[in-house]
């Protein structure tokens, strides 16, 4: 049982470690609102030709 302890406890230290070497990182979860930070709208991507079919569709 100590051996789980002991392990939970080294792995927090080295997760807050290496959030605290991380820059910004945002905890907050999801944002709505004014706060939320959009990323630029996608671009269309190029359409191909549209080829109509040799024949007609019965």
């Amino acid at each position: 049982m100590w051996k789980i302890a002991l392990a939970f406890v080294a792995f927090a230290a080295l997760a807050i470690f290496i959030l605290s070497q991380g820059g910004d990182i945002d905890m907050g979860g999801e944002k709505h609102g004014a706060e939320a930070i959009h990323s630029e709208p996608a671009q269309p991507a190029a359409s191909a030709p549209v080829v109509a079919p040799d024949s007609p569709a019965k």
